[in-house]
């Protein structure tokens, strides 16, 4: 970059100096100013605006809704707070238990080694697995709602996303973001510090996407896109949710500059070159079931509530969950579909 210098004297350049340099000390308080408390008014609207495979490093404050869910002290998933009591995640990261004494949640975090004064360590009270979960078709209903213990308490790095209504609409031009601390390719880990990662996705057309995961043999359909999913990815790039990511958010900005939580992130190929779509459940199929559980699961009783231990310090990711993969064979990509895709991604 190009730059100026300028000569100055005096006591009024210094003056300049002084207040430019308290500037620069005030810019992350500033950027990171406390909200206000209310779900609704601070929902989707964080301080900060603007390795997921083929990401970046992501700024601090920038997604306050992002969370890990732990599984015996060791991340396993990614996960959203939606809500002071609430957290969602992907129904496949709970297959190992359903026991809520095993997990945590984890808020306010930007890198999982160095915990902060605003990083939370929260107990879970119930987990409601959706019902459906892989009951008629390949990862169907992917989606868990997290019941906390206490309420979270909102702040500048712990802020909810918004809902979508059941007629929220998303076009295939949605400004759409994915994060988490997942694997950065499918042999490595990301290293310490681990801080969170980062990546602008396009939403694929479904039509499209289907085709990208065929079978070769017709007579057979497992793997296939269904109306509580959608597709997103960057081919161009090379961005896709990895091993560590399930359960993630998928954010897009609407009505103005509002995020809203529109996906959560479940399966892919291997996060390996050439990259192929990555697969989310759709929040907006789901918003029934989502305000059903809520409104019928009264808040539990702070008293009952085990001792909320200290943020851990995560020092390894030697054990993490997974992101559903279709085997390599099902998912062969002829030449025909991928100039398909690349098409539909040009047109973003």
């Amino acid at each position: 970059m190009a730059s100026t210098r300028a000569e100055g004297s005096g006591s009024g350049w210094q003056g300049t100096c002084a207040l430019a340099a308290a500037l620069l000390w005030l810019h992350p308080l500033l950027l990171c100013a406390e909200p206000k408390r209310a779900t609704l008014d601070v929902c989707g609207k964080p301080a900060v605006t603007g390795k997921i495979f083929g990401g970046q490093n992501a700024p601090d404050c920038r997604w306050p809704w992002q969370a890990s869910l732990f599984y015996r002290g060791k991340h396993i998933c990614g996960a959203a707070l939606i809500d002071a009591y609430w957290v969602i995640s992907a129904a496949h990261c709970f297959q190992k238990s359903r026991e809520p004494s095993d997990y945590w949640i984890l808020l306010g975090y930007h890198q999982l080694q160095h915990p902060t004064e605003h990083s939370r360590q929260m107990t879970v009270y119930r987990i409601i697995v959706h019902s459906d979960f892989n009951k008629y078709y390949f990862m169907g209903s992917d989606i868990a709602l997290l019941q906390l213990h206490l309420s979270v308490n909102f702040t500048s790095h712990i802020l909810p996303a918004c809902l979508p209504r059941p007629t929220t609409k998303l076009s295939l031009h949605s400004s759409c973001w994915i994060t988490g601390w997942g694997m950065i390719t499918e042999d490595d880990f990301l290293a310490a510090p681990f801080q969170l990662q980062e990546g602008e996705v396009g939403i694929i057309d479904s039509e499209v996407c289907k085709m990208y995961f065929q079978s070769p043999d017709s007579s057979r359909s497992e793997y296939s896109i269904h109306e509580d999913m959608f597709c997103a990815g960057d081919l161009m790039t090379g961005k896709s949710i990895c091993r560590g990511d399930s359960g993630g958010p998928l954010v897009c900005k609407l009505n103005g500059g509002t995020w809203f939580l529109m996906g959560l992130s479940s399966w892919s190929q291997a996060c390996r070159y050439p990259v192929g779509p990555s697969v989310f459940t759709r929040l907006t199929y789901f918003s029934s079931w989502i305000n059903e559980k809520r409104s019928t699961s009264p808040n539990p009783d702070p008293s009952f509530a085990p001792p909320q231990d200290n943020p851990p310090i995560l020092s390894d990711f030697s054990s993490l969950g997974t992101v559903h993969k279709p085997s390599t064979c099902i998912t062969l990509v002829s030449s025909q579909t991928l100039l398909l895709l690349l098409i539909s991604l040009r047109t973003l």
